[in-house]
């Protein structure tokens, strides 16, 4: 069996899987994403499987689409890492499968957005399509506020701002949950406690331990399968009409959340990650 791991830096996350795969005396190669160079026409596929802990959503997207297309496994795969890594892919994965979500418009131009953001109701989200760590992330309270947006997100000019995504505005509890799904399992899941809308933990969130219910599980393990599958983070909302998922994490970070639920991820995700390498090895 021949593993990899793609990666940047190492981060704390990937320090404890690295460890994981040494305790357990598995050879592995490390592929620094700043050092790889793919040579279209001799991509090297003698690796049963490459798990995939890159930082930059472009590198690990490109990568991921050219070893699975010369043949080589990979967790996640592009398909999962291309859809999570834009909400209006997550968010049309999640309508398509039928998972509650909360409700979402996308339009092209400002004027079509006012006109959603209007028949949505304020206040309202809007997010870029592409983001992570809840940056550029901002609640639009009424018209004026709306305007003002739209017309900052169009001089900006970035393809991050051409194409406006709306999300209704959840009042959450004060927190939100994250629940972490390797394969078929949800396997552990957290409170993320802030007095600001924005709970993720980047940006100052407290978690806590959160049981798995079943709603949970059944919810995190249905929005991993609409993505594809592997190893992902679900951002759900606790609110009247159940728990609705705002998001699908592809390279998801777990270091504060091992402690906090008990719950070796780590361990977890490598059981996993061997799991499908020797089925690959195998094939």
């Amino acid at each position: 069996m021949r593993l990899a791991v793609l990666m940047s830096r190492v981060r704390a996350e990937e320090k404890l899987l690295l460890q994981e795969l040494e305790r357990r005396r598995v050879a592995f190669d490390r592929l620094d994403d700043r050092e790889i160079v793919f040579d279209l026409e001799h991509i090297r596929t003698d690796y049963d499987l490459v798990v995939e802990r890159c930082i930059n959503h472009s590198r690990a997207l490109y990568a991921l689409k050219l070893f699975n297309d010369a043949g080589v496994e990979t967790v996640n795969t592009f398909r999962v890492a291309d859809t999570c890594g834009n909400k209006i892919l997550t968010s049309s994965e999640l309508a398509k499968h039928r998972v509650p979500s909360p409700r979402t418009a996308v339009a092209f131009t400002p004027e079509s957005a006012l006109e959603a953001i209007e028949s949505m109701g304020y206040p309202a989200v809007l997010k870029p399509p592409i983001g992570s760590w809840g940056r550029l992330l901002s609640v639009v309270s009424d018209r004026y506020a709306a305007e003002a947006i739209l017309e900052h997100k169009e001089v900006l000019g970035s393809f991050h701002h051409s194409i406006f995504y709306i999300q209704e505005f959840i009042d959450k509890p004060g927190r939100d949950i994250r629940s972490f799904v390797v394969g078929d399992r949800t396997i552990a899941a957290i409170y993320r406690y802030s007095d600001h809308w924005i709970t993720n933990t980047a940006r100052g969130g407290r978690a806590e331990g959160c049981p798995v219910t079943e709603e949970i599980d059944d919810i995190s393990r249905a929005a991993a399968g609409a993505v594809g599958g592997g190893i992902v983070a679900v951002d759900l909302m606790e609110t009247n009409r159940g728990l609705l998922v705002t998001e699908v994490n592809y390279t998801m970070e777990f270091r504060n959340s091992i402690d906090t639920t008990g719950v070796n991820i780590p361990e977890k995700m490598i059981d996993y990650v061997l799991e499908r390498a020797e089925e690959a090895a195998a094939a």
